[in-house]
């Protein structure tokens, strides 16, 4: 059977926890992750994966180091590139969705 993924229904299933992500679809060797960004992450990178950042609610900025810092809304994304140290930070609490290898830390190396 197909399954329909609802994802109101990942949202409630975050709760009230930042920071935490759920798997919401696996497609060959990538998973689509649900995260609730409020307040700042911390400062990591993934060394051998890209990371694709979608903004399903709200609004989030990507902080960079050595290069200039991008701001999304919802129905935008940015790709930060393997090897790029980066910390995510909320405008205001919002939901978004990883795209990225199954087996990528989503804490970083």
């Amino acid at each position: 059977m197909i399954s329909v993924i609802d994802l109101k229904q990942k949202i409630k299933e975050i709760g009230k926890k930042p920071y935490s992500p759920v798997d919401v679809a696996r497609v060959n060797n990538q998973v689509v992750r649900m995260a609730l960004v409020d307040g700042e992450f911390h400062w990591h990178k993934h060394t051998n994966e890209d990371e694709l950042f979608f903004v399903y609610r709200g609004e989030i900025e990507i902080q960079y180091k050595d290069r200039d810092n991008v701001r999304l809304k919802q129905g935008q994304m940015h790709v930060v590139p393997k090897g790029v140290e980066h910390c995510t930070r909320s405008i205001k609490p919002s939901y978004i969705l990883l795209f990225e290898p199954s087996q990528v830390n989503t804490r970083g190396d």
